[in-house]
């Protein structure tokens, strides 16, 4: 990497701990999703209005990674008051689905990885016993929604998989990990497509594992290719390998990389929200590729030389594409990174502020600098 590269990753890196100690000492006790549209600024709770939502984790992944690498109270204590209000989610229980992956990664075992919290520890144990309580031991998958979706799997899950990962480990109990590579290996052979392409959902027979369909999702339709499900890909199969060292985790991972990066070159370094949707609109999403370019990192400590270019490469041209175009450094707003969409056809959130690409921005301007902590 070179040194201009890093130059000017530090000087990102200055103005997030600016940004952020702001954003911090504004928000208090309460857990950010979108900031809103009128001022620009965090005005919901989360953590009151909807305590089970998937991203209420992503705050406190911040807050601990800019903990690690700067070593702020501030940041602990706000990551800490952001992991006990999740409390109430455990409490609630039926609103919680397959991403408590990323709701208790983020906030307990990143605390327990850090300071060795055993509360936190007990928490993130509860969360991995609820994920694993949702395997399919027929279809060898883990359900990913509830209500009359016994069979629905989506690939974001690959990226809330790492909670068994990290349970196998602590517990001492291998069944975690079976599950985790049950699931891997039924994502991988019925979701990502022979391309490198992704579909977003797949439908299969909860009574034998049999795929019946796979629907649009996110994305603009059946069949295309919705860029953040090509993120959640790269960045989980590399993860899966580093826990695991199956080498078709890794391949796998890569080929879906390979496909990213020879769609996202063509748009100037940030992905558009389908890779298969018509020429028009033209809607971005950011979070994409802030997600893509931590999965390239991880990619780039597993391959040779020649090969860790490609990735270490095209992670950077996104971070500096993005962040040139859509950063939001101003003090007086909220969020890092704008033109994020959560779906193609949800207008509300479209182009926006969200808090998963804040998050994926800091974890790969912290990886660039060997300053951040492993919370997958």
């Amino acid at each position: 990497m070179s040194a201009e590269t890093i130059e000017w990753a530090n000087e990102i890196l200055a103005k997030i701990d600016r940004k952020l100690t702001v954003e911090a000492e504004r928000q208090g006790k309460k857990i950010p999703y979108i900031p809103d549209e009128q001022t620009g600024r965090y005005e919901g709770d989360l953590g009151q209005s909807d305590p089970v939502w998937w991203t209420n984790g992503f705050w406190s992944g911040m807050m601990w990674q800019m903990y690690h690498a700067t070593g702020k109270e501030l940041y602990k204590k706000t990551a800490e008051i952001n992991e006990e209000v999740l409390d109430k989610a455990f409490d609630i229980y039926t609103g919680l689905h397959h991403d408590v992956g990323f709701m208790w990664l983020h906030t307990a075992v990143a605390n327990f990885r850090l300071t060795g919290s055993e509360r936190s520890k007990a928490r993130g144990c509860h969360a991995a016993h609820l994920l694993a309580g949702r395997y399919n031991p027929r279809g060898k998958f883990i359900r990913s929604w509830n209500r009359d979706r016994s069979g629905w799997v989506i690939i974001d899950s690959m990226l809330n998989i790492p909670l068994l990962f990290w349970a196998e480990k602590e517990i001492g109990d291998p069944r975690f990990r079976y599950i985790a590579e049950d699931h891997a290996d039924k994502v991988m052979t019925d979701i990502v497509r022979p391309d490198g392409s992704v579909n977003h959902i797949a439908v299969f027979d909860p009574t034998n594992g049999e795929l019946v369909e796979t629907p649009a999702g996110q994305g603009y339709a059946s069949g295309s290719s919705w860029s953040r499900g090509q993120a959640w890909a790269i960045y989980g199969f590399a993860l899966s390998y580093r826990h695991t060292g199956k080498s078709g985790y890794l391949e796998t991972a890569k080929k879906v990389a390979h496909y990213f990066i020879s769609e996202v070159s063509k748009t100037d370094w940030v992905p558009l929200v389908d890779f298969r949707a018509p020429k028009e609109p033209v809607m971005f999403d950011t979070s994409a590729g802030m997600c893509a370019a931590c999965g390239f990192l991880e990619i780039a400590k597993y391959v040779d030389e020649f090969e860790k270019a490609l990735y270490i490469d095209a992670a950077i041209n996104i971070l500096r594409a993005t962040e040139s175009k859509y950063a939001i450094w101003a003090l007086e707003k909220d969020g890092l990174i704008d033109f994020s969409t959560g779906s193609y056809h949800e207008e509300r959130w479209t182009e926006v502020p969200i808090i998963y690409a804040d998050y994926y921005f800091v974890e790969a301007i912290l990886r660039l600098l060997n300053k951040d902590f492993l919370i997958w």
